[in-house]
C-alpha cells in the first residue's frame, strides 16, 4: 500500500505519535513529558480517563442535552402521549444502541478521534472529516443557546420577572423595559390581554432579549448583553477543558448531575399545582392514541430524536471513548448510557407539563395551545409558566441554571471532537500544547459566533441548526455502519471488540450483527429518504428566509459532505496497481491500524517484519502492521467482507 509522506495532509492525518517517535531525528517535543497525562495513565501518549466515573458522567452529560427537555416532551405529546413509547423504545433497540455500541467500541479499541479511527477503512476518512466540521459548527451556535440561558439566568435576579404579565389583582407592574416595547403598565389591563397577540414573555422573548430584526436581510447591531454572555460562555468552556479530560472529568461531577436535581424539584413542585394533572394527562396519561402508530410520521420522529438524542454521529462518543482503558467494558457502558438518556427524557417530561398543566389552568386555555418545543418552550412558554408560581425568580433561576449545564456537557465533549482531532494529526505539535489548542479554539469559535448574537442572530441559529445538525448526520451514520460492517468487516469487528471485553458467545453477537448488517443500515436509509423527501425551506415562526440565506445553508450543507467524495477519490489516487487493486488498498486497514499500545496488539495484531524499514527511506514511518487474520486469508480487507 502506497502511503504519502509525512508532509501530505492525508499522511499527516494517519500519522499517530507513536510512529512518529520511531524518527530519532524529529521527535525532540514528542519526548517532552504531557503535562495533561497523569502518572497512572496507561496511554502516556495520549493520557486516559482519571477514573471510570469521571468518563460515564462525561458521556451522559454529551448524550442529555438540551432535546431531552425542550424536544422529546413535545414529539410525546403530539405523537399520542404514552404510545409513542413504543416506536421510541424500538428504535432505540434497532438504531441507536448498535450505534452508540459501535462508535464507543471503535474509538476506544484503536484510542484515535473521530479522523484516525478510519485508519481501519481508509477510503472513508472524509466521514471523520464530516463529523468534525458538524461538530464545528454546532458548537458556535450551540453556545450562543447557552449565553440565551446565561442571560434570562441573570434577568431572573429580580421581582417580578421581566416577562411577567400584570396581574388583574395587583398593582404589580409588566415590568418590560418602556423604551424597547414602548408599552407601559397602563396598556396592560390582565394576564389574557396580550401586546399584538402576543403573550409578555414571548414579547420579552423577541423585543429585549434577541433585539430580533424582521428579517435576515436586516441584520442589525450586536446585542451586547448576548455578546458578553456568549464570551461568558467561552470562557465557563475553555476553563473547563484547558487540561482536557483531566479537568473536564471534574467539572461534570456537577454539570451531569445537578439537571437531576432541578428536573426532580420542578417535578415535585409541578405535582402540587392546580392543573398539573391536566398536563400530564396530555403528556403521557390516559389520552394515549395508539393509533398514532399507524403514521409514518411517528416512527420517523421517534427515529430521529433517538439519532440526535445519543450524539450519535457527531464524532464526539469516539473522541470520549479514545481516552478509555483498553479492557474498559463499552458493551456495558453503552447499555447504562442509552437507558440513562431515555429515561431521562421521559422524566423530563412529567416536570415540564405537570407545570404547563398549570399554565394551562391559570389561561383557562388547553395544554395543547400552551405546548411548544425548542426556543418556544426553553424561552416563553416555561418561563411564562414559571413567572405564575410563588417566588417565581428562584424557580426561574434553577431552571436556566440547568439549561446551562445541560448545554455545556454537550459542549465540552464537542470542543474535545475538534481538540483530540488536531492532536491525532499534529501530535509532536500539539502534545503538550492542550491548553493553547482548547484556548485557540474557543477564541475562533467565539468570533465566528458574533453573527449569531446579532439582531438577526436567531435567524443565523436556526438556519445553522436546519442544515447542519440535520440529515447530513444520518449519511455519516449510514456510511459509518456500513463502512465497518461490509468494508472493514462486521465479524473482524466483532473479535476487535472481544480483544477488549472478552470472547462472547455467538448468540451474544446474532442481535448486534443483525442490526450492523441489515436492520440499522435499512432504518437510517428510510429515515434519510424520508427527511429529504419532506424538507421545507426553513422559517423561523412565520418569518420566511431569504434565497440567499437558502442557498447558503445548502452550501454549509455541501461544505460538510463534499470531503466524503474527496478523500475517497484522494485515497485511490494515492494508491497503486490497477483500478480494482486500487479500491481493495482504499479499502483495507493501513498498516499501522490496531490497538494504540504494543502491549494490546495480542496475536491479531503483530509487528511487522524488519524489513518494513525499508520503507523510511521513501519517507514512510515503519508502521505496524495488518490484521494478520486477513493476511492469513490472502486478503486486503476484512474476513467477511465482500470485495
Amino acid at each position: 500500500m502506497r502511503k504519502s509522506s509525512s508532509n501530505n495532509i492525508t499522511g499527516v492525518t494517519f500519522k499517530n505519535s507513536v510512529a512518529a517517535e520511531q524518527d530519532n531525528n524529529d521527535n525532540n517535543e514528542s519526548n517532552q513529558p504531557d503535562p495533561h497525562v497523569g502518572q497512572g495513565d496507561e496511554n502516556t501518549d495520549r493520557g486516559n480517563w482519571s477514573s471510570k466515573r469521571e468518563y460515564m458522567l462525561s458521556m451522559i452529560g454529551y448524550a442529555v442535552g438540551l432535546g431531552n427537555v425542550w424536544r422529546f416532551p413535545y414529539l410525546a405529546y403530539k405523537h399520542g402521549g404514552g404510545a409513542f413509547l413504543i416506536p421510541y423504545t424500538i428504535m432505540l433497540a434497532v438504531a441507536g444502541l448498535p450505534l452508540f455500541f459501535l462508535e464507543s467500541s471503535f474509538g476506544q479499541f484503536c484510542s484515535q478521534g473521530p479522523i484516525n479511527v478510519w485508519k481501519a477503512v481508509p477510503i472513508l476518512q472524509g466521514v471523520g472529516i464530516t463529523m468534525m466540521l458538524v461538530s464545528t459548527f454546532v458548537a458556535i451556535y450551540y453556545n450562543v443557546i447557552i449565553a440565551y440561558s446565561i442571560y434570562y439566568l441573570f434577568a431572573s435576579f429580580q421581582y417580578p420577572l421581566p416577562w411577567s404579565a400584570k396581574d388583574c389583582n395587583s398593582t404589580v407592574a409588566y415590568n418590560i423595559t418602556v423604551s424597547l416595547l414602548n408599552e407601559t403598565a397602563e396598556n396592560q389591563t390582565c394576564q389574557s390581554d396580550f401586546l399584538g397577540g402576543k403573550s409578555p414573555s414571548e414579547n420579552y422573548w423577541d423585543k429585549v432579549a434577541l433585539q430580533r430584526t424582521s428579517s435576515m436581510d436586516e441584520t442589525g447591531p450586536v446585542v451586547w448583553h448576548l455578546a458578553l454572555c456568549l464570551l461568558l460562555a467561552w470562557i465557563l468552556v475553555g476553563a473547563a477543558l484547558f487540561k482536557g479530560i483531566k479537568s473536564s472529568g471534574k467539572v461534570v461531577y456537577f454539570t451531569a448531575t445537578f439537571p437531576y436535581a432541578v428536573l426532580l424539584i420542578l417535578l415535585i413542585r409541578g405535582a402540587t399545582l392546580e392543573g398539573a394533572r391536566d398536563g400530564i394527562e396530555f403528556y403521557i396519561g390516559s389520552q394515549s392514541n395508539l393509533t398514532k402508530l399507524s403514521d409514518a410520521e411517528v416512527w420517523k420522529d421517534a427515529a430521529t430524536q433517538i439519532f440526535f438524542s445519543l450524539s450519535i454521529a457527531w464524532g464526539g462518543l469516539m473522541a470520549l471513548s479514545s481516552y478509555n482503558k483498553f479492557y474498559n467494558n463499552c458493551y456495558q457502558d453503552s447499555i447504562i448510557v442509552c437507558v440513562t438518556n431515555c429515561a431521562t427524557s421521559v422524566f423530563a417530561g412529567f416536570a415540564i407539563f405537570s407545570i404547563l398543566g398549570h399554565m394551562a389552568h391559570v389561561y383557562q386555555k388547553p395544554v395543547s395551545e400552551v405546548a411548544d418545543a425548542g426556543f418556544g418552550l426553553a424561552f416563553i412558554a416555561y418561563p411564562d409558566a414559571l413567572s405564575k408560581l410563588p417566588i417565581s425568580p428562584l424557580w426561574s433561576i434553577l431552571f436556566f441554571f440547568m439549561l446551562i449545564t445541560l448545554g455545556l456537557d454537550s459542549q465540552f465533549a464537542g470542543i474535545e471532537v475538534i481538540a483530540t482531532c488536531l492532536q491525532d494529526a499534529y501530535p509532536k505539535v500539539f502534545k503538550s500544547k492542550r491548553g493553547i489548542v482548547t484556548t485557540g479554539v474557543c477564541i475562533v469559535l467565539f468570533l465566528l459566533g458574533l453573527p449569531c448574537v446579532t439582531g438577526a442572530g436567531i435567524y443565523w441559529v436556526n438556519l445553522i441548526d436546519t442544515f447542519c445538525a440535520g440529515w447530513i448526520l444520518l449519511v455519516a451514520g449510514l456510511l459509518e455502519v456500513l463502512g465497518l460492517s461490509i468494508l472493514y468487516g462486521g465479524n473482524r469487528f466483532i473479535k476487535d471488540i472481544e480483544m477488549m471485553i472478552g470472547t462472547k458467545r455467538s448468540l451474544f453477537w446474532l442481535w448486534w450483527r443483525a442490526c450492523w448488517f441489515f436492520i440499522t443500515p435499512v432504518v437510517l436509509s428510510i429515515i434519510l429518504v424520508w427527511s429529504i423527501y419532506t424538507f421545507t425551506s426553513p422559517t423561523y415562526g412565520s418569518v420566511p428566509y431569504p434565497d440567499w440565506g437558502i442557498t447558503l445553508g445548502w452550501c454549509l450543507t455541501a461544505f460538510c459532505l463534499i470531503w466524503i467524495p474527496i478523500f475517497a477519490v484522494w485515497k485511490l489516487y494515492k494508491a497503486s496497481g490497477s483500478p480494482w487493486q486500487r479500491i481493495k488498498t482504499a479499502c483495507s486497514p493501513t498498516e499501522d491500524w490496531g490497538p494504540y499500545l504494543e502491549c494490546h496488539k495480542g496475536e491479531r495484531y503483530v509487528a511487522r517484519v524488519p524489513s518494513m524499514a525499508s520503507h523510511a527511506g521513501r519517507g514512510v514511518a515503519p508502521f505496524h502492521a495488518f490484521n494478520t487474520d486477513a493476511s492469513k486469508h490472502g486478503a486486503i480487507l476484512g474476513e467477511d467482507s465482500p470485495l
